[in-house]
C-alpha cells in the first residue's frame, strides 16, 4: 500500500507540475502579449506621424516631429528604423529644406536622435553625407522675423550664442582633431576668450568648457607653431600668444571667484564657480576634474574635458531619456566605456525574439506540446504500473 501511494504521489507531482507549467506559460505569454501590443501601438502612432511629415501644412509637420522626438528620446526603436529608415531620413530632411524655423530645429533634434539610434555604420555614414548640406544652408538663412528687416543688424541672442558653443565643443570632443586646419585655433580661441566677458553666465561657461578642450588637446604655443609652419619658439606673434594666454589665465581665475550681484541665482553662480575652478585647476597643474554619474547602480566616470562636454551635451539632448540610453543603447555604451547592470537578467541571458518566444513559451507552441505529450505518457506508464502491482497485491492475497 506504502508503495502505491508512494507512485499515486508522484504521478499527482507530475500532474501539479505540468499544470504549474501551464500557468506560468500562460502568464509569460500574456505578458510577452501586452508587450507586443505595446510596441504595436507605439509602432503605429510613430507609423502615423512619419505619414503627417508628408503634409502640406506646416504646423502638422512640427506636432509630427514633436512626436518623434519624444518617441526616440524616451524608448530606443530599433525595430521602427529597421524598416523606415530612409523614408524617415528623407522626410526630416525635407522639413530642413522647406520648414519654418521651429520645423528646422525639429527635423534637426529628429536627425539626431536617429543617428543616436543606428550608431556606427553605413545608416550612419549616410545621415552624415545627406544631412551635412541642408543644415549648413539652414544655419545659413535668416529667421523669418529678420527678412522684414534687412537693414537692421540684429546680433544672435545670447542662448543662441551658448548652443552654438556647445555644440561646437561637442563636435570638437567627437571629431580626429588633428585633421583640423591650426589656423583657425587662434581666432577661436580669441572668440571665445571674448565671451568669457559677457554678462550671461550661461555663455562664459559654455566658452570656458571649450577653452579647456582646446588647451587639453595643445597649448597656445602648439597651435601657434603649427599655423606658421615652425616648431621652435623664435615665429612671429609669440608675444601675442604669450599676452592671450595670461589674458585667458586671469580671466578663468576671476570667474572662480566672482562675487554675486544682484538678482543672480545662487545655484548658477556655484555652477560657474566650480566649472572655473575646475579650469584653473587644469591650466596651472593640468589636472581634468573626475565626475561620476549613478546609472540605474553603476557610476558612468568622465576623466577628461572631451569626455564631460560629451556627457553634458547628450545630456541635455536627450533630456528626460537620457538614462533609458545610457542602459540600453549600445552605441553610447561604447562611446563612454560603459556597462549598466542588467535588471532581472542574467548577463549570458539569450535574447530571444517575439518569434522564438511564441515558439518556446506559447502552450500551444510545439516544445510545450511535446512537453505536455511526455508528460502524459510518464503519467499512463505509471498508472501501468500501479494497476501490475495492484494485480499481483490482489493474487498474492487470493492464494
Amino acid at each position: 500500500m506504502g508503495k502505491r501511494n508512494s507512485q499515486r504521489k508522484s504521478a499527482a507531482m507530475l500532474d501539479s507540475d505540468d499544470d504549474n507549467s501551464s500557468v506560468s506559460s500562460t502568464s509569460t505569454m500574456r505578458s510577452d502579449s501586452g508587450t507586443e501590443e505595446v510596441q504595436i501601438e507605439k509602432d503605429t502612432l510613430l507609423g502615423e506621424a512619419l505619414d503627417d511629415l508628408y503634409e502640406k501644412r506646416g504646423s502638422t509637420r512640427e506636432k509630427a516631429l514633436a512626436s518623434i522626438i519624444e518617441s526616440f528620446s524616451n524608448n530606443l526603436q530599433h525595430q521602427f528604423v529597421e524598416k523606415k529608415f530612409a523614408t524617415l531620413l528623407h522626410q526630416c530632411l525635407g522639413s530642413m529644406k522647406k520648414g519654418s524655423s521651429r520645423e528646422i530645429a525639429l527635423a534637426s533634434q529628429a536627425i539626431g536622435l536617429l543617428a543616436l539610434t543606428v550608431g556606427f555604420g553605413d545608416n550612419a555614414r549616410e545621415i552624415l553625407e545627406e544631412s551635412v548640406t541642408p543644415i549648413s544652408q539652414a544655419l545659413k538663412a535668416r529667421p523669418e522675423s529678420l527678412k522684414t528687416a534687412a537693414v537692421v543688424v540684429v546680433k544672435p541672442s545670447e542662448t543662441v550664442i551658448t548652443a552654438m558653443v556647445s555644440a561646437w565643443s561637442f563636435l570638437l570632443a567627437t571629431l580626429d582633431r588633428w585633421r583640423l586646419d591650426p589656423k583657425h585655433w587662434q581666432q577661436s580661441i580669441s572668440y571665445f576668450s571674448s565671451l568669457l566677458d559677457k554678462n550671461e553666465r550661461s555663455v562664459r561657461i559654455a566658452a570656458g568648457e571649450a577653452l579647456a578642450l582646446i588647451f587639453e588637446i595643445g597649448n597656445l604655443e602648439k597651435f601657434s607653431a603649427e599655423a606658421d609652419g615652425t616648431n621652435d619658439g623664435s615665429r612671429e606673434g609669440y608675444t601675442h600668444v604669450q599676452g592671450l594666454e595670461g589674458k585667458i589665465l586671469n580671466q578663468v581665475r576671476n570667474l572662480s571667484m566672482e562675487a554675486g550681484g544682484k538678482g543672480s541665482a545662487k545655484k548658477d553662480l556655484n555652477n560657474q564657480r566650480n566649472l572655473f575652478k575646475d579650469i584653473l585647476e587644469f591650466l596651472e597643474v593640468g589636472y581634468c576634474p573626475e565626475t561620476s554619474v549613478k546609472i540605474g547602480g553603476e557610476s558612468l566616470k568622465t576623466t577628461t574635458w572631451s569626455e564631460l562636454i560629451q556627457l553634458n551635451f547628450l545630456k541635455h539632448f536627450l533630456g528626460g531619456g537620457f538614462v533609458k540610453h545610457m542602459q540600453e543603447n549600445e552605441f553610447l555604451h561604447g562611446v563612454f566605456g560603459f556597462t549598466p547592470k542588467r535588471k532581472n537578467l542574467l548577463s549570458a541571458e539569450h535574447h530571444i525574439s517575439s518569434t522564438e518566444k511564441r515558439m518556446y513559451r506559447s502552450p500551444n507552441s510545439v516544445v510545450n506540446k511535446a512537453r505536455t505529450q511526455l508528460l502524459n505518457k510518464q503519467r499512463m506508464l505509471s498508472e501501468d504500473r500501479n494497476v501490475g502491482h495492484y494485480a499481483i497485491n490482489m493474487g498474492d492475497e487470493e492464494m
